[in-house]
């Protein structure tokens, strides 16, 4: 069932969708067509007038056409992506839904599919139309179940601003400054401010909750403010200018705007028309700025580069090459306009990547469909909207428009004690930084933080059923705020589900002891959270996975398309050495460049208690043997490091100098002495190898380490600064870990960065097959012994027969 809405006004009459449909159809043959109010959207519905009356049922009628009229204006998904007059892409957010008594969006959807309607007739992109089309109805059909946008009631106090909290801070920021109202005052970010950590560690169900406040990042008068709203007196209790040198997160109308400043130039239209190239074909996207130096500092800035869509939806194969400009954001004019030449744009040909658009032979046999039966239906639950109860496992989720995803407050049950122990008070990832290794003018300024300047929230994309997310997955969605302060929402953005790949959790035989056959075997079934963001080209999946066993597991999978480089060349025996050092050659023109990506987490883990943490570096030391001593002549031993001071945990991965890491409390013992504790298991990785005063690097310090160990500070939370657009490095990880506070015994925060150097192939063109990293979060010496021991195995009686 879709979401409840209340009555948007009284000339709305309620309405219900009958449960057989196929009945009406031969009562509703004419239909009615109306265009959207957005000019450009070109959104035809047709939707059948004077269905006859099913018993008391009323089905459709003008009032409720009118009805469905305003949800269509409101509910076009923002990658619904339309063109104004001279090509530029133009999106349109998604706001949250207008309650109103007529059959959902999600209903109406299903009566116009079994009416055999058209949704849409494609207007001026029937292919983004028609994928449109097929995903919702995708996910009408499989959603289990959906946020219930009645509960406008946090129930736990980390629970994401409500609609009407979003609301009730656009008005007291209005009462504030009236740039909010007037709309010269722009809302980069808004999030709850969080509570303190000690309130929520202590809260329980039933106790009166903290005061609800908001942190917005936002642009007035071309200063930075962050703002502290208490929602309950109505009064913004701090506001702080420029704090740091730097912008808040981007919003979608700076992106808009600035996107079509280049077609005001009569320099860029000249040049455009002498490459040959229509208007109508090209498309323009926004890459930032980066910081280089104090001649573009003062102001906002954000570059252009420019794509043919012509004859492709992948226009990310095509660029426009040598053309490159830089706007002013708060102007809205150009700053600078590099033209150094027409270089061929590559063909469209062999571009495509969806389903039913393909015309090559495809020489693979076709893998049935396939899906994970559950005949008495899912493990987990989700209490209040964002809290999770799986097996051992008990945590707080939810949506945010920096991170993405936060996992708070995870804790395990003790499968012997039955206590519910601490783990891990906050996980999120803090920032994503993609340095691409191109010096020429164009490209120098290409090192994405694509958290801390686009945010991960807002470029989430609804996830897919049965190809993002199995059958009988659990969907959330994220409501934020628009630059005017709306609530916006983000649909289907985080999907948690169970997890059976035929794994085992443990297993073994035996046949040496006389008399006996014994097999036991015990299948491994795991928790995950998943959400996936659109980040301009690359797609990003962030997994979070739970065991029974105690064991958090966490990848970052991306896919997407490649950013590429036009060349003049065909084959790589005609590129020169500079060409080369851009990247290899993976299609005709096509140069895709090297990369990295580094993804760091903000990893908040209390083992049992906040305080009383330290960290324990264990390091696997060869020892040569004397002569003599044994047929032997070394062996491992280990030997245990403790990090007194953060300058202790600034560590660099080396295989050939091995160390495990381990978060201990020192004051839980085991049975045994030993502390209780987790390790971090890091999984493949890589290393930044720009120079620490490489601009970029300066921005990015937080990866000169894969591992850090900071005392617990409120406001240290993402690693390149709160304000990250065109920022200067001042406010880093870096910068907070040379303090080198005491990390004995405090309350302390694991910081880890998962990295992976990208040399593209011809295999990623024309979009990439999905790579993936991860890394583990294991119990050491947490539990007695194996807390699996007594899981139940599966029995073919207890499954369903198909």
């Amino acid at each position: 069932m879709g979401p409840k809405r209340a009555q948007r006004s009284a000339a709305k009459q309620k309405v219900e969708v009958p449960t057989t449909l196929a009945e009406n159809a031969s009562n509703g043959e004419q239909t009615v067509k109306y265009m959207n109010a957005n000019e450009h959207a070109q959104v035809l519905v047709q939707v059948p007038v004077g269905v006859a009356q099913v018993g008391d049922r009323t089905v459709v009628n003008a009032t409720v056409l009118q009805g469905i009229r305003d949800l269509f204006e409101e509910i076009i998904q923002k990658n619904f992506v339309v063109n104004d007059p001279q090509g530029v892409a133009v999106v349109k957010p998604m706001h949250m839904p207008v309650p109103v008594e007529i059959p959902t969006y999600w209903e109406m959807l299903s009566l116009m599919r079994d009416l055999d309607i058209e949704t849409f007739n494609g207007g001026t992109d029937p292919v983004k139309a028609y994928n449109w089309r097929n995903m919702m109805e995708s996910k009408f059909k499989s959603m289990r179940t959906r946020f219930k946008y009645s509960l406008e009631k946090p129930h736990h106090p980390l629970d994401p601003l409500t609609s009407h909290e979003i609301k009730r801070v656009r008005t007291i920021l209005s009462g504030h400054d009236p740039g909010f109202g007037s709309g010269s005052s722009i809302i980069n970010a808004m999030a709850l401010d969080e509570p303190e950590k000690q309130r929520i560690v202590r809260w329980k169900k039933g106790d009166r909750h903290p005061p609800r406040r908001a942190e917005v990042l936002a642009m007035s008068n071309g200063e930075s403010h962050v703002l502290t709203v208490d929602l309950k007196s109505g009064r913004v209790v701090s506001d702080l200018v420029n704090p740091t040198f730097g912008y808040p997160i981007l919003t979608m109308n700076d992106i808009v705007a600035a996107s079509q400043v280049p077609f005001k130039s009569v320099e860029f239209n000249r040049s455009i028309e002498a490459r040959g190239i229509l208007f109508s074909d090209l498309i323009c996207i926004t890459p930032s700025a980066g910081w280089f130096g104090p001649d573009e500092e003062g102001r906002r800035v954000i570059k252009i580069q420019c794509f043919s869509k012509k004859d492709t939806v992948n226009f990310y194969m095509r660029p426009i090459e040598g053309l490159y400009l830089t706007v002013d954001m708060d102007k809205l004019e150009i700053i600078k306009i590099v033209d150094n030449g027409p270089v061929p744009v590559p063909k469209s040909t062999g571009t495509e990547y969806r389903h039913g658009f393909l015309n090559e032979t495809v020489h693979i046999d076709r893998v049935n469909p396939m899906s994970m039966e559950q005949p008495d239906g899912p493990s987990f639950k989700v209490e209040d909207g964002y809290l999770v109860k799986w097996a051992n496992w008990n945590f707080h989720i939810k949506p945010d428009q920096r991170a993405g995803m936060i996992i708070s407050q995870a804790s395990v049950r003790d499968s012997k004690t039955g206590e519910a122990r601490s783990v891990m008070y906050k996980g999120f990832a803090s920032e994503l930084y993609v340095p691409y290794m191109d010096p020429e003018e164009g490209w120098y300024s290409k090192a994405f933080m694509d958290a801390g300047e686009f945010g991960l929230g807002p470029t989430s994309m609804p996830l897919v059923p049965l190809n993002d997310c199995p059958r009988n997955a659990y969907y959330i969605d994220g409501i934020f705020a628009s630059p005017k302060g709306d609530p916006i929402l983000q649909p289907n953005m985080i999907c948690l589900f169970e997890r059976y790949a035929g794994d085992t959790s443990w297993r073994h035989s035996e046949i040496l002891l006389p008399g006996t056959n014994i097999r036991e075997s015990r299948a491994k079934v795991t928790l995950v959270a998943r959400m996936a963001c659109s980040v301009g080209n690359y797609d990003y999946t962030f997994d979070w996975e739970f065991q029974m066993d105690g064991l958090i597991r966490v990848t970052v999978a991306a896919s997407g398309m490649l950013m590429v480089k036009g060349t003049p060349y065909t084959n790589v025996q005609d590129l020169g050495e500079k060409e080369a050092d851009s990247g290899p050659l993976i299609s005709e023109n096509v140069i895709g460049v090297v990369h990295d990506h580094f993804i760091t987490f903000h990893l908040d883990i209390d083992i049992d208690e906040p305080a009383n943490n330290s960290f324990v570096k264990v390091h696997l030391e060869k020892q040569r043997l004397p002569p003599g001593e044994s047929r032997r002549k070394s062996y491992l031993k280990v030997k245990k490091y403790l990090a007194k001071t953060e300058k202790d945990a600034q560590i660099k991965l080396s295989m050939y100098d091995p160390y495990e890491f381990h978060l201990v409390n020192p004051t839980r013992r085991s049975r045994l002495g030993n502390p209780a504790g987790y390790k971090l298991v890091p999984g493949a990785n890589a290393a930044s190898l720009l120079d620490h005063d490489d601009p970029p690097q300066i921005r990015g310090a937080f990866t000169n380490n894969q591992i850090w160990v900071t005392r617990y500070n409120r406001s240290e939370q993402w690693a390149g600064g709160l304000l990250m657009y065109q920022s200067r490095g001042e406010d880093t990880l870096q910068v907070w870990s040379n303090r080198d506070r005491s990390i004995e015994k405090e309350d302390i925060v694991l910081w880890y960065t998962l990295g992976f150097h990208h040399v593209p192939c011809q295999e990623d063109f024309p979009i990439m097959p999905t790579i993936a990293a991860s890394f583990e979060l294991k119990p050491v010496n947490f539990f007695e012994s194996n807390p699996i021991l007594g899981i139940t195995p599966f029995f073919e009686k207890d499954l369903q027969v198909c």
